[in-house]
């Protein structure tokens, strides 16, 4: 399932099975698999053994990376002893960046990423909801400086799910702010987007509704990044 800009009322269910969808990715020619945990994002319980699953059934050929609802250590080490390659951490990390940084000792910076997810200028997390206090996305990014943190997964949340792109102004301000890399998140389409996501200086791109489409297949994207500094995580 996925939501449209980020709004629970209006998902669209590509497949009820996550680990049937896990393995066609993987099947269709995925090295990596990016997972958000929609229920704990939304405090509506976890989807845990939905994880699990995914990784015993594919975990050992691919990495997974997995956010959503990861707002103490305890959550983090969880994902992490579950089989997850990377924990992502969102309201968290906005919130108390000294987690990111404990977080980081525990597991290892290749281990942790923050989301920042920007409607506008600012960063805001609590599932998106338009009542979600955020901050200035140049204050966030400043606030994580010092903590360890390298990698930052950065999505317009007004261009996630609509297939128009991603907005290039937004990651070039973030890497312009001192993120150390950015992989891009929204919009995606086509290789021509990833493209121009790795030409801004973009380390990595998330390719979600273009996938599930049919519009970018994984497997032609991961040929085409084998060439290119950017790694597209379906």
């Amino acid at each position: 399932m996925r939501l449209l800009m980020g709004d629970a009322s209006a998902e669209t269910v590509y497949g009820v099975d996550p680990v049937a969808v896990a393995i066609d990715l993987v099947e269709r020619g995925a090295s990596r698999v990016h997972v958000v945990d929609l229920d704990a994002a939304l405090g509506d319980g976890d989807a845990r053994g939905a994880l699990r699953a995914i990784v015993q059934a594919v975990g050992r050929s691919i990495e997974i990376q997995v956010g959503g609802g990861l707002r103490d250590a305890a959550a983090i080490a969880r994902v992490l002893d579950d089989g997850a390659d990377r924990a992502i951490l969102g309201t968290a990390a906005l919130k108390d960046p000294g987690l990111v940084r404990a977080a980081i000792e525990r597991h290892g910076r290749d281990r942790i990423a923050v989301a920042l997810d920007i409607r506008g200028s600012v960063a805001v997390g609590d599932g998106w909801v338009t009542t979600a206090i955020g901050r200035p996305l140049e204050d966030a990014v400043a606030a994580l400086d010092g903590t360890g943190i390298r990698r930052f997964v950065v999505t317009s949340i007004v261009r996630d799910g609509t297939l128009e792109g991603p907005d290039l102004d937004l990651l070039a301000r973030v890497l312009a702010a001192g993120a150390r890399e950015v992989v891009a998140s929204a919009g995606i389409r086509s290789i021509a987007d990833l493209t121009a996501v790795a030409e801004v200086g973009c380390v990595g791109a998330i390719v979600g509704r273009a996938t599930y489409d049919g519009r970018l297949d994984p497997g032609i994207a991961e040929a085409w990044a084998s060439a290119r500094p950017i790694a597209p995580t379906p």
